[in-house]
């Protein structure tokens, strides 16, 4: 794709940088992103990929904006309560960035839509705020040998991940499988405070970036953790590989998209 004389002068501090140029321009122009996830984490990632010139973003959410989403969730705003969250921030989108095409899908993922919603994409972003989702997407990414950003956001803390095919561990290698019901409704009712979301999300907008120009150094094998009351960021220095993986290790037993298809139930997130 060459870029324009209105684009050259859209995205010129990007041409600026050595790591980017007009060749990285041209690429992210014509790269393809699905961000899973409208909310707090979604809200900045999408701004900032929208704003980089990102040629096509997905975005997944079957959510309604809430006034109580507005503290921290800054692609919608006051007009949009009771609106599709994949709307409103498709209509923010288009505002800001008419280069941007957005596909919205008004849906929750599940085991049966996963597949077919991450194989259209270059790279996937995982906002999502439960864990079901987390592994789900991840599972689904490994198995389609796609690049993929994790992170994760409560009260004052945050973290974050890259898995990208053949480079570190996955999710499921570090995590290994969900927390217990019972501790996951604890977590959905612990309070978060609004600029953590910003924080987390950009860095999963700046790691998308990266990967698709090929610059820099990204979060494969490391676990990025970061405390805000302290202000202090960690890397945490992952396994390299984790051999009893069941997606991705040696004798992994979820090997195939069939046997995410265990359950197909279209109203709800699945984890098989």
């Amino acid at each position: 794709m060459a870029i324009s004389k209105k684009q050259e002068e859209r995205y010129s501090r990007h041409i600026m940088l050595n790591e980017i140029g007009r060749s990285g321009q041209e690429k992210l122009l014509e790269s393809r992103v699905l961000v899973i996830g409208a909310g707090g984490l979604g809200s900045s990632v999408l701004m900032y990929l929208a704003a980089a010139g990102i040629g096509t973003i997905g975005i997944a959410d079957a959510d309604k904006v809430d006034s109580s989403n507005l503290q921290r969730q800054i692609i919608h705003s006051e007009r949009d309560i009771n609106k599709a969250k994949v709307i409103s921030a498709k209509e923010t989108i288009n505002a800001m960035n008419h280069d941007v095409k957005v596909n919205i899908y008004e849906e929750f993922i599940h085991s049966g839509n996963i597949i077919d919603l991450v194989k259209e994409y270059d790279f996937i972003v995982d906002a999502t705020d439960n864990f079901p989702s987390k592994f789900l997407i991840n599972d689904a990414c490994v198995i389609s040998q796609k690049p993929f950003s994790h992170a994760g956001i409560m009260s004052f803390q945050g973290q974050l991940m890259t898995y990208v095919p053949g480079h570190g561990p996955c999710y499921r290698c570090i995590f290994k499988n969900p927390p217990p019901k019972e501790e996951t409704l604890h977590l959905s009712r612990v309070g978060i405070i609004g600029a953590m979301c910003g924080v987390i999300g950009s860095m999963q907008a700046m790691e998308a970036v990266k990967y698709l120009v090929d610059a820099g150094s990204l979060l494969t094998g490391s676990l990025l953790t970061y405390d805000a009351l302290k202000m202090e960021f960690r890397k945490i220095k992952l396994p390299e590989k984790v051999t009893e993986c069941p997606v991705c290790g040696e004798n992994a037993k979820i090997k195939t998209v069939r046997q995410l298809l265990v359950n197909n139930n279209k109203k709800n997130i699945i984890l098989y």
